[in-house]
């Protein structure tokens, strides 16, 4: 049962911070104060003490526990999850700000190791726990109300059920799991290894993704042009790691029973697939009345015959290319969560003051950005790579948004805080939408409303329409793998299949572009992730709606989902908010904020 933090990744196509103020680096000295820090030995010993004792003291005998030994056993093993996450936490934010180091990349392999090998011994726990007939343990939840409390979990254990395999089959799974992350580890260092050359200048993956928003078209097509020049000369490492993540899933779900590819990750989310795929068809059907309206929209403001793919995120001709220093963005943000409530102004604060933020780009450091919970007797870390582009000022107040509803929900405890992916994005996009509207309603003109609106729109649009051409090229890609060994170019024809469709009728896509699937993190780290980024803005959208109509109480309701964590069902979440995810009616809410936009957008233009 032990659970694992992960970092919440966040894509973010954001060298260097001239200008911008002292940016905040980590202290990780809250997890532990070096590699060789003596309590992170304790720890581990510890942590091989422990998994043992718990082993001895409880394989095959889960079915004789009553109900307080049955807590005891469970608190036990959250204990466990905790020291194993500190360790994990402490290794992954080490290696993240500077991937390419090998004594970084060593340590984090020894520690994964490690706590591979001593967890091993625990997973009896899940596989008892899944052999308790039902009545047996609705009656000792019944009896202990500290029990009680660890339903959630427990009912998200048992829906795998189905699928478990033998104890033996369980353990050599999760031996084997170092393997598959050797390959996310490749992936990782191959993409933070990569070099690229635009006029001159040598950059690594982000600043050549930062590029892609510059005013100078020929520097956008420049930098285009040789991300794709450097993604085809590695085109055979990536397909390569994407084949063998691919079958690696394919084997495991096929003695698992899993009947397609999606079903971990929606059992994972406490999702049913219906509501998926409800969220899925909602978003293809309105590509005509959002993307394609929209592009179509820009080309024209751009001035174009056609777009081009390093037209999509081009900023708008009467944009200022300004910079945003590292104060004013945090004022912004700040301003714009003190506004909502104190509170929430009160919880962000400490991230900028007390070294929870890694903003500044540095060589080696991962790309994107993220939220880490890392475990909840310390606190989140937030790593951006900030550039001071009015984007990046969103991509704090989005990761800010994810910190602060790990710190809300932290006092759920190791095994119920982690919310599940779909809601993991409710924080994050409420609060960019709290800053934008906040920068909206300060526009001096028009001209400047009518580029915060487009920005907005096409930040919704990478969130939304983008994300769902992400998983509909993830359902064909493990679709296609389970048929045999997928060649370069048959990954790239997939890729194609999707991007024509989701982007319109507006676009050209250069020769080269069908490899840019090669960079997106989420494919390897995390399958069919991408789907949670557009649930959770139709679910914001929808609750903003809510917010819009009828202010009075909806921070204290706002608070409360928060601090549930994973411990209630997203039906639960949304229905002190007359909110339901599973009406199909329910995306539609979300869709018609962004069209309102593009509309309001068509209307400046008449």
């Amino acid at each position: 049962m032990t659970h694992l933090p992960r970092p919440t990744f966040d894509a973010n196509p954001s060298s260097g911070s001239e200008g911008l103020g002292n940016l905040p680096e980590w202290d990780l000295s809250d997890l532990y104060t070096s590699e060789d820090a003596p309590e992170l030995q304790r720890d581990m010993d510890w942590l091989k003490e422990a998994c043992a004792a718990f082993a001895a003291d409880y394989e095959g005998k889960l079915s004789t526990l009553d109900a307080g030994e049955l807590l005891k056993c469970i608190e036990r093993d959250e204990a466990i999850s905790g020291v194993a996450g500190r360790i994990m936490s402490f290794a992954g934010l080490r290696y993240y700000q500077l991937t390419t180091d090998g004594a970084r990349t060593k340590f984090l392999s020894d520690c994964q190791e490690k706590v591979t090998t001593y967890t091993t011994p625990l997973v009896f726990f899940t596989l008892e726990l899944n052999r308790l007939e039902d009545d047996h343990l609705a009656g000792l939840l019944a009896q202990n109300d500290a029990l009680a409390r660890y339903k959630p979990v427990l009912d998200r254990i048992r829906a795998m059920k189905p699928h478990q395999l033998s104890d033996e089959m369980e353990k050599f799974l999760h031996d084997m799991g170092v393997v598959g992350d050797a390959w996310e580890r490749l992936f990782d260092e191959t993409i933070a290894g990569l070099s690229f050359e635009v006029d001159g200048e040598e950059l690594n993956i982000e600043g050549t993704l930062n590029l892609l928003t510059e005013q100078d078209r020929a520097k956008r097509e420049a930098a285009s042009r040789e991300l794709a020049r450097v993604f085809g000369e590695n085109i055979r490492t990536f397909a390569r790691v994407h084949n063998t993540s691919a079958k690696e899933k394919e084997v495991i779900d096929r003695w698992r029973g899993m009947p397609t590819a999606q079903t971990g990750r929606h059992l994972s989310n406490d999702v049913e697939p219906e509501v998926v795929e409800a969220l899925r068809d909602a978003v293809v059907a309105a590509y005509p009345r959002l993307s394609h309206r929209y592009y179509e929209l820009k080309r024209k403001w751009l001035g174009l015959e056609r777009m081009q793919v390093w037209d999509r995120n081009a900023p708008l001709p009467m944009e200022d290319t300004k910079t945003v220093s590292w104060d004013a963005a945090r004022k912004t943000v700040m301003d714009a969560y003190t506004a909502f409530d104190p509170r929430m102004g009160a919880l962000a604060e400490p991230f900028f003051d007390r070294g929870w933020i890694d903003a500044g780009v540095k060589p080696g450091k991962a790309p994107g950005a993220f939220a880490h919970p890392t475990v909840t007797d310390v606190h989140p870390y937030v790593m951006l790579n900030y550039l001071g582009k009015p984007r990046d000022v969103m991509t704090l107040a989005h990761e800010l948004g994810h910190g602060v509803h790990q710190v809300l929900a932290a006092d759920q405890g190791e095994l119920l805080s982690s919310t599940p992916l779909t809601l993991a994005e409710t924080a994050s996009v409420f609060g960019e939408m709290l800053t934008f509207r906040k920068m909206l309603d300060g526009a001096a003109s028009d001209a400047e409303r009518k580029v915060m609106l487009a920005g907005k729109v096409e930040d919704m649009i990478n969130t939304v329409v983008r994300q769902i051409a992400f998983y509909d090229f993830e359902c064909k890609l493990h679709a296609a793998r389970r048929e045999g060994e997928l060649t370069p170019e048959d990954i790239n024809a997939l890729w194609m299949s999707v991007q024509a469709q989701s982007l319109g009728p507006a676009f050209d896509f250069m020769e080269g572009y069908e490899t840019f699937w090669a960079y997106i993190p989420h494919f390897v780290h995390s399958p069919f992730y991408v789907y949670a980024y557009a649930f959770g803005d139709g679910l914001v959208n929808a609750l903003y709606a809510v917010y819009e109509d009828a202010p009075e109480g909806f921070e204290d309701k706002y608070f409360e989902m928060l601090k549930a964590g994973g411990s209630k069902h997203h039906k639960a979440l949304l229905a002190p908010f007359g909110l339901d995810a599973s009406d199909p009616k329910f995306w539609d809410k979300g869709l018609s904020m962004i069209e309102g936009f593009i509309d309001e957008l068509e209307a400046m233009e008449g």
